[in-house]
C-alpha cells in the first residue's frame, strides 16, 4: 500500500508539474509583438536611468558621456544628414512638378553608377588590353551586358559620343538592371497605392474644408476646442439666414 501511495504522489506531482509548463507556454505563447516592443522600450528606458544615475553618482555629465560613444567622422556623417533633412524639408504649398522634382533628386541621390561597367568601355576604347583598369573577375549589371556597340561606329566614338553622333537607340541594358528598374517601380506603385487609399476613404466621409493635410490637422483641432461656441453662427450661415 506505501508503494502504491508514492508511485500516486508522484503522478499527481508529474500531472501538476506539466500542467504548471503548459500554463506557462500558454502565457508565453500570448506575447504579441506590441508587448515585446513595449518591454525593449521599457529596457531602454531603465539603461537611460541607470547610466544618468551612474553619471550624477560620478559628477560627470551624460550628454558628454554618451558623445564618447561616436567617433569624430560618424558625427560628421550624421551632421550632414541632418542638414540634409533640414534642407529638403518643405513648408510651403506642394504641386505635382515640385512632387516629380523632388522625387528625381532622390533617384540620383540613391542611384549607384556602374564605374566597373564604365571602366571596361574605357579599356575598349583607349585600346587597352583587358583587366587594365579594373580586374578581370570583377563585373556587375554594364560589365556582364557588355559595351554597346554600332557597325558605324569605332569605340572611342561609342563611349565618348557627342551632338554629331547618329547613332541612337542601341544600348542594351542586362537583364539585372532591367529587373531593378521594374522592382523600384512596383515598389513605389505599392507605396503610393497604399498612402492614397486610406486618405481617399477618409475625404469622401465628409466636407473638404482643407487644402493639405496640415491644414485639416489645424481645422480639427480647431474644430475640437470652438465647435461648441461656433455651432449655431455656423449652421446659419450656412441656412443663409444669420444676420
Amino acid at each position: 500500500m506505501a508503494k502504491l501511495k508514492e508511485l500516486r504522489m508522484r503522478l499527481n506531482e508529474s500531472a501538476a508539474a506539466n500542467r504548471r509548463d503548459l500554463v506557462e507556454d500558454h502565457q508565453k505563447s500570448k506575447v504579441t509583438a506590441r508587448e515585446l516592443a513595449r518591454l525593449e522600450k521599457q529596457r531602454k528606458l531603465a539603461k537611460t536611468l541607470r547610466l544618468k544615475a551612474d553619471a550624477e553618482a560620478n559628477g560627470e555629465d551624460l550628454e558628454r558621456r554618451k558623445a564618447w560613444e561616436w567617433s569624430i567622422e560618424q558625427n560628421e556623417r550624421w551632421e550632414q544628414k541632418q542638414a540634409e533633412t533640414r534642407e529638403r524639408r518643405d513648408h510651403t504649398f506642394n504641386h505635382a512638378n515640385d512632387e516629380a522634382h523632388r522625387k528625381y533628386e532622390k533617384n540620383v541621390r540613391t542611384s549607384k553608377p556602374d564605374l566597373v561597367g564604365y571602366a571596361r568601355q574605357k579599356e575598349a576604347a583607349m585600346g587597352l588590353e583587358p583587366g587594365s583598369l579594373v580586374p578581370l573577375g570583377l563585373t556587375n549589371d554594364m560589365a556582364a551586358a557588355g559595351p554597346s556597340r554600332n557597325a558605324a561606329l569605332s569605340a572611342a566614338e561609342d563611349l565618348y559620343r557627342s551632338a554629331d553622333t547618329l547613332a541612337y537607340g542601341d544600348s542594351k541594358p542586362s537583364e539585372d538592371a532591367v529587373d531593378r528598374v521594374v522592382g523600384k517601380i512596383n515598389k513605389e506603385c505599392v507605396e503610393d497605392a497604399r498612402e492614397l487609399t486610406p486618405r481617399k476613404k477618409r475625404d469622401e466621409s465628409g466636407d473638404v474644408t482643407y487644402i493639405n493635410r496640415a491644414n485639416k490637422v489645424f481645422n480639427s483641432k480647431v474644430a475640437k476646442f470652438f465647435d461648441k461656441y461656433t455651432g449655431d453662427i455656423r449652421a446659419n450661415l450656412e441656412r443663409g439666414t444669420a444676420l
